[in-house]
């Protein structure tokens, strides 16, 4: 800048300010008792300002709070037996995690990360592919004993069955019939919950037929707790699994990209048993 460009805009500072910033002797220019004042205050600022811009990018290494929402299904079964490990790989992250069904605005609860199951509305968020379980139909053997099997999905409107008390992308149940063709069915539900862990827990107590992800109920079945029902009429429908956070990838704080990576290389969902599979194909 010119030196007549300075002193404009030096003059209009202290006009601003109300008091003299500068004056001249025979030694040149110097800096008035509140102008070295004001010089001080403003390299302070400008040295927080600097503080600010190292702390926000000084590092990749993972540190901070962490807020995570989760559905309570998959929260329940593999994201909380997976924090102690994440927490002892970054012993300078702070988790703050929340299960809940409901689908809730990031921004709005200031949430870093969201695991949804299910198709994705169109939400503007970026997404990352976690992986996909089966839909299977599903009951106790208890149920079973008492109420029998339904022989065919329409007759799930027999049955006692269980449903969500809030609303679904996809509320029908899919079935295939033995021609190959899709069908569904919405069944008359006796009994609503408003979480898939509910659900879960309501059907091991014999109270009636569910529908749920394999990856929520894969140890139930194995364990015997639970039988599936109508396999052999299965459409393979699967869910998706994302974890959604706000912002392009490489905006994102060390600590989010981390808890992403990690939870792309730790979580894995069960496959249908292929040995199942392949006799509900033969009993078509």
């Amino acid at each position: 800048m010119t030196p007549s460009a300075v002193s404009k805009l030096v003059s209009r500072l202290e006009v601003r300010l109300g008091t003299r910033l500068l004056v001249r002797s025979t030694k040149g220019i110097e800096l008035t008792a509140e102008g070295q004042s004001f010089y001080l205050r403003c390299l302070s600022i400008i040295e927080e300002v600097a503080a600010a811009e190292r702390e926000a990018t000084r590092s990749s290494v993972p540190q901070g709070r962490l807020r995570v929402s989760c559905n309570v299904p998959f929260g329940t079964h593999y994201l909380l037996p997976l924090i102690p490990k994440f927490l002892a790989r970054y012993p300078k992250v702070q988790l703050d995690v929340a299960l809940t069904d409901r689908v809730i605005d990031l921004m709005e609860e200031k949430t870093d990360v969201a695991i949804r199951t299910g198709v994705l509305a169109d939400s503007g968020l970026i997404s990352r592919k976690l992986g996909a379980s089966e839909l299977i139909t599903v009951a106790a053997p208890s149920y079973v004993d008492t109420h029998g099997m339904p022989p065919t999905p329409r007759d799930l409107q027999d049955h006692h069955c269980l449903g969500f008390s809030f609303a679904r992308h996809a509320s029908a149940w899919a079935f295939v019939d033995r021609d190959g063709e899709r069908l569904t069915v919405m069944p008359a539900c006796r009994t609503c919950v408003h979480d898939g862990e509910s659900m879960r827990l309501l059907a091991l107590g014999g109270v009636g037929i569910a529908r749920l992800a394999l990856f929520h109920v894969a140890k139930d079945l194995r364990a015997g707790r639970l039988l599936r029902v109508l396999e052999e009429w299965s459409s393979r429908e699967v869910e998706p699994v994302h974890a959604v956070f706000v912002g392009p990838g490489k905006m994102l704080a060390p600590r989010v990209r981390a808890f992403l990576d990690f939870l792309v290389d730790e979580v894995v969902l069960p496959v249908p048993d292929a040995g199942a599979t392949l006799t509900a194909l033969r009993n078509r």
